[in-house]
């Protein structure tokens, strides 16, 4: 897969670039599968957040962007459905959409319905993260951002990149997220991670990674 691993959508310009860098032809010719699953997980999470995100009413861009065809693919659905159809409706897909809410719930169902195993051969698919859509590519994410306590009883997540995310920095929503808090998670984490804020995404290619940004990023504990 292409990444674009964003903290609040497609928020600016640059990082609207970096989208159709990966998609490689106009939104309007491309079709997506939004997964609204992160937002039912988590103490925070309602009805109200999926149903934003799915008809674009959201304040973080992502269905809403003028794509050809909008369609959603609901995890917790999945186990029950023939396995062959939903396949084909991922491999099918120009991108992959996934709201935000909690990371561990969403990794969760990334792996009991299947999707994750998915992943390796989906080479051509763009896959957009917003916030917990993001971190749940990440092997860890800290325990200052589990809520939802998963059966396995830690913050691993899948591990697809081998660096964490710590979203939402300085946002007024989460002022708890301050650039202090973020350095005591990522000396938690002992491994690569970043600190990104809502004007920031991370574009994750075969050539490596780039960041995307209009606003403010921090890397830590930088691999050698």
């Amino acid at each position: 897969m292409k990444l674009l691993l964003t903290d609040s959508g497609v928020k600016n310009a640059s990082i609207l670039a970096a989208l159709l860098d990966l998609l490689g032809k106009p939104i309007a010719e491309a079709n997506a599968l939004c997964i609204p699953t992160a937002g039912y997980g988590g103490p925070y999470g309602d009805p109200g957040g999926p149903w934003r995100f799915i008809s674009g009413q959201s304040l973080h861009p992502m269905t809403g962007l003028g794509w050809k065809s909008v369609g959603v693919l609901e995890l917790t659905a999945l186990p029950g459905i023939d396995k062959e159809r939903w396949v084909s409706w991922v491999r099918e897909t120009d991108v992959l959409l996934v709201n935000g809410g909690d990371a561990l719930y969403l990794c969760h169902w990334m792996r009991e319905s299947g999707l994750a195993d998915l992943f390796p051969s989906l080479h051509d698919t763009v896959y957009v993260g917003l916030s917990a859509g993001s971190m749940v590519l990440t092997p860890r994410v800290g325990e200052h951002f589990v809520a939802w306590q998963p059966p396995t009883g830690d913050d691993r997540a899948l591990g697809v990149v081998d660096f964490s995310l710590f979203p939402h920095l300085d946002s007024p929503g989460c002022p708890e997220n301050t650039m202090a808090e973020a350095e005591r998670w990522a000396a938690s984490i002992k491994a690569p991670a970043y600190a990104i804020d809502n004007q920031t995404a991370i574009k994750v290619t075969d050539d490596g990674v780039e960041i995307v940004s209009e606003g403010n990023w921090k890397l830590f504990n930088a691999a050698s």
